[in-house]
C-alpha cells in the first residue's frame, strides 16, 4: 500500500478547479510510477493530459471520466482510477473484509460465463438462498458479459445498507432476481481441515487471497494442523485472484526454507530477488491445487513451489498476472488509483504475464465449482496424489 500526494504548483492551483487539479495530479502519479515509461511516447502521454483537462469539468464524476479516458490508451487493464467507494472497498478487502453481498465468482471456462463459485456463510447472498453454479447475468440492469469478472466483483460492493439488484440462473430452475442489501461481510480468506485418505491423516489449508491477516491466520492453522498429527498438507490456491503482495511473499516464507520466491522488475530495469529466510513452519509433504483463478500473489507463490520442487502444482493453468499494482490515495475525495508498477518472474526466470503456469498434473475438466465444498473430486484427487507421495517416500513394506 502506498500514499503519494503530491503538489501542482502554486501558479497552476490558481488556474485550475478541483476537478482538474484531480486530472493533473492523476496525469502525475501514473507519469512518476508506470512500469513501462515507454509506452508514455506512443500514446501521446502530455498531449491525452492537455486533452483531458479541455473536457468540461465542473465536479467530481466530471473528472473521474477525464481520468479514465486518459487512462484508456495506455491499454492496462490494472492501471485505473477507483473512485471513492471502489477504493473504500479495496482497501477494506485486503484488511479481510469488504462490505458487499458475500459472493464469491469465477468464470465458467466452456463458456466465459460468471458463475457463483459459493455464498460466504453468513452473508446476504447465503440468507438470499444462493448456490453454488448459478449464473450472474446482471447486476444492476448491466450485463456481466460486458462488465467482466473484475467489474462485476466490484459492482456488488457498495455502502452498508445500500441495495444491489441481481439476476440470476441457478443450475436447475429459471432465470429469476433478487435484491440484496450490503452489509460488511468476513472474507474468511483462510480455512483449514483434516482429511482422512487411505489411513493417512493430511492438513487441508485454503487461502481465498492475500489479505493483511493471511500470513497469522496461515501460521495458526499450520500450528494447528501439525498439532493434530498430519502426515502431508494440501495448498488450495483455487480461485486465489492475489491481494497484498507482502502477504503472498510471508506465507512463501512459511513454506519454503532460505529458497528463493520471485524476482520483481521495476520500471527503471532494477530487478528485486525474494528469498526466504532459514526454516519454515512447515516442511512436510506438499501438493498444491491452482486453476484459472489462481492470480497474481497467489501465482508468485504457486511458482516458487513449483520452481523450488517444494510442491507439485496440480488442476489447471493458472491465470497469468505477472504485474504488480500499488494503490494511491488521490486525496480528500476519497478516490485513488490502481497503477501497475513492478513485473515479476518466478524463482527460473519464467514470465507469467498473459501465459499462467502449467501444473505439474492436470486434472479432469469439469473442474469443481465449490473448492473444499462436499463432491470436490479435484481435492480428492489432490490427497490421493499426497498420498501417494508419502507412501512413495516410506519405501516398499517389508
Amino acid at each position: 500500500m502506498c500514499g503519494l500526494l503530491l503538489g501542482i504548483g502554486p501558479g497552476a492551483a490558481l488556474a485550475l478547479n478541483d476537478g482538474q487539479q484531480l486530472v493533473v495530479e492523476s496525469w502525475r502519479l501514473v507519469n512518476q510510477s508506470y512500469v513501462d515509461p515507454d509506452r508514455f511516447e506512443a500514446i501521446r502521454w502530455k498531449q491525452l493530459r492537455q486533452k483531458a483537462l479541455e473536457r468540461p469539468i465542473s465536479s467530481s464524476e466530471d473528472a473521474y471520466g477525464a481520468i479514465e479516458w486518459m487512462l484508456a490508451p495506455i491499454g492496462d487493464p490494472y492501471t485505473r482510477l477507483l473512485r471513492p467507494s471502489d477504493y473504500a472497498a479495496l482497501k477494506a478487502s485486503t484488511e479481510g473484509s469488504v462490505s458487499g453481498v458475500g459472493l464469491q465468482l469465477g468464470i465458467r471456462r466452456d463458456d466465459t460465463a460468471i458463475v457463483v463459485i459459493a455464498p460466504l456463510e453468513g452473508s446476504p447472498a447465503a440468507e438470499a438462498g444462493i448456490v453454488s453454479g448459478s449464473e450472474l447475468l446482471r447486476v444492476d440492469g448491466l450485463s456481466t458479459d460486458s462488465l467482466g469478472l473484475e467489474a462485476t466483483a466490484a459492482r456488488l460492493r457498495g455502502a452498508e445498507g445500500s441495495e444491489v439488484l441481481l439476476e440470476l440462473k441457478p443450475p436447475q430452475g429459471s432465470t429469476r432476481e433478487s435484491v440484496l442489501k450490503r452489509r460488511r461481510v468476513d472474507l474468511q480468506p483462510v480455512r483449514s481441515r483434516t482429511l482422512e485418505q487411505g489411513g493417512h491423516r493430511l492438513g487441508y489449508l485454503r487461502i481465498t487471497q492475500f489479505a493483511e491477516p493471511v500470513p497469522q491466520l496461515v501460521a495458526r492453522s499450520l500450528e494447528q494442523l501439525q498439532q493434530r498429527g498430519i502426515e502431508g498438507l494440501v495448498l488450495d490456491l483455487r480461485n486465489n485472484s492475489g491481494g497484498l503482495v507482502s502477504a503472498g511473499l510471508a506465507v512463501a516464507d512459511q513454506l519454503l526454507d532460505g529458497a528463493p520466491i520471485v524476482e520483481t522488475r521495476n520500471r527503471e530495469g532494477f530487478s528485486d530477488p525474494q528469498q526466504a529466510g532459514r526454516g519454515s513452519l512447515y516442511a512436510g509433504p506438499l501438493v498444491t491445487l491452482v486453476n484459472g483463478g489462481t492470480a497474481s500473489a497467489s501465482e508468485i507463490l504457486a511458482g516458487a513451489l513449483q520452481d523450488d520442487r517444494r510442491s507439485p502444482l496440480l488442476g489447471s493453468r493458472t491465470f497469468g498476472k505477472g504485474l504488480i499494482q500499488t494503490l494511491i490515495s488521490l486525496g480528500g475525495d476519497g478516490s485513488g488509483l490502481a497503477v501497475t508498477v513492478a513485473r515479476y518472474v518466478t524463482p527460473s526466470g519464467r514470465d507469467i504475464q498473459n501465459l499462467g503456469i502449467a501444473p505439474d498434473q492436470l486434472l479432469p475438466e469439469p473442474e469443481p465449482l465449490d473448492p473444499g465444498g462436499d463432491g470436490d473430486g479435484w481435492l480428492q484427487l489432490a490427497a490421493a496424489a499426497l498420498v501417494q507421495q508419502l507412501e512413495a517416500a516410506q519405501g516398499p513394506s517389508a
